[in-house]
């Protein structure tokens, strides 16, 4: 499994080791040997916060984290990365492929709601898409981050719609990679719409530790309501989806962050660690300690 180093706090770039902030309507792609190469081919663990990500390794190989989960793979593959989940990579010399960082307004196109949905859907959780390499339709999705490229360095890129619509081109064949892998239908829209606003509350709250009654009231509607809601989307209730995304948050710091578990556990808005080690261990069957070590991380750190 691959390892990769934990820090005292995990940064968060618009594009990897700069400060700058992202403008509203960002959109940029780069190969992935142009700053691979600079940090010696690992890019360590950082999130981006309000812009999507997208890494694809047209060839050669990769190590790359997502959250509490390593793997290591062979291009082709997308890896989709939504805001805030921290990620890193290791590439070889060999390892071809761009990088897609885009904030949403420059890809959804007002008059074309499936746009919307298509980023909505292939976004809604880190994933990688491993894509058969003489498929007619990873050839189209190469060409098109190949095309971005192109066009993105072009000298009236700033001025032209055409990076925007390859963009939207790229979120729209990878959303339709993305569902004929999983297998999916869409639910009912309504449905749909709802669970959503759902899970960006859980997104935004889970460290608050809100009742269930307080998730739904924020949504209009009663706990009951809202637990059928999850229910019929996932099978699980919404105590178990607000749960899951703590324990999903505690895997990542434990993961990535070098600091006490006493002071995760605060962080987390457990006012008792020794509560929080027994959270834990029954969301994931390990102890803090235990968990940290399985992933590679040194005593030290606990």
């Amino acid at each position: 499994m691959p390892r990769f180093r934990t820090r005292p706090s995990i940064p968060a770039f618009a594009l990897y080791g700069e400060a700058s902030a992202a403008q509203p309507d960002m959109l940029h792609i780069e190969p992935i040997q142009v700053r691979s190469k600079l940090y010696r081919w690992e890019i360590e663990a950082h999130t981006h916060q309000g812009l999507h990500q997208i890494l694809w390794v047209a060839a050669g190989p990769a190590e790359i984290a997502l959250d509490e989960s390593r793997e290591r793979c062979t291009g082709p593959v997308a890896v989709i990365i939504p805001p805030g989940v921290v990620h890193a990579f290791r590439f070889s010399r060999d390892t071809d492929g761009h990088v897609l960082t885009f904030n949403p307004r420059a890809v959804i196109e007002g008059d074309v709601p499936a746009t919307g949905e298509a980023l909505r859907d292939l976004f809604a959780a880190p994933q990688i898409l491993h894509l058969e390499p003489q498929a007619v339709a990873t050839g189209r999705i190469g060409a098109l981050f190949v095309d971005l490229a192109d066009e993105f360095a072009a000298a009236d890129s700033a001025a032209s719609p055409v990076p925007h619509w390859l963009g939207r081109s790229i979120v729209w064949r990878l959303a339709q990679q993305s569902a004929r892998q999983s297998q999916g239908a869409r639910r009912g829209s309504g449905h749909a719409d709802l669970f959503t606003r759902f899970i960006v509350l859980v997104e935004a709250r889970h460290r608050h530790h809100w009742s269930v009654a307080r998730y739904a009231d924020e949504l209009g509607m009663t706990p009951e309501r809202l637990n059928r809601l999850t229910r019929a989307e996932t099978g699980q209730s919404a105590l178990d989806i607000i749960h899951a995304r703590l324990a999903r948050e505690a895997c990542r710091r434990l993961t990535y962050i070098a600091a006490p578990v006493s002071k995760l556990a605060f962080e987390l808005g457990f006012k008792d660690p020794a509560y929080f080690c027994r959270f834990f261990k029954r969301h994931t069957g390990a102890s803090p300690r235990d968990y940290r070590r399985a992933m590679g991380v040194g005593d030290g750190a606990a």
